[in-house]
């Protein structure tokens, strides 16, 4: 997500996050996920469905791209999650911080949001 930032250099920043959804009776899974994981929380979306979530970058880092770089999805989400791996390399190395980069995070959103 790119959200407007007093705190930024370019006005804007970028938060990451990965999201599973599930219905609210997978919520033993749900939590099986965060103890295996080690990392990520539940939030409860809507009656019925609640998300597994991880928003520290560091465990989309080195937990979550790794994980499905070994496990590839076997969908159309795999597009989805290279495109999202693109992002969270280019927030590694800074590249947010530049208006090129912040740029070429937008077109990788929209190609996310599109594909």
């Amino acid at each position: 997500m790119i959200f407007k930032s007093l705190t930024s250099k370019l006005g804007e920043a970028i938060k990451l996050s990965f999201i599973l959804t599930q219905s609210s009776r997978d919520e033993d899974l749900m939590n099986s996920l965060i103890e295996y994981l080690g990392s990520g929380f539940i939030t409860s979306v809507n009656r019925g469905t609640i998300d597994f979530k991880i928003t520290k970058f560091s465990s989309i880092r080195d937990i979550i791209i790794p994980l499905f770089e070994k496990y590839p999805l076997q969908s159309s989400k795999n597009k989805k999650f290279l495109y999202f791996s693109e992002v969270v390399k280019l927030v590694d190395n800074k590249a947010h911080l530049t208006e090129k980069g912040l740029n070429r995070i937008r077109i990788i959103k929209n190609k996310i949001n599109t594909d």
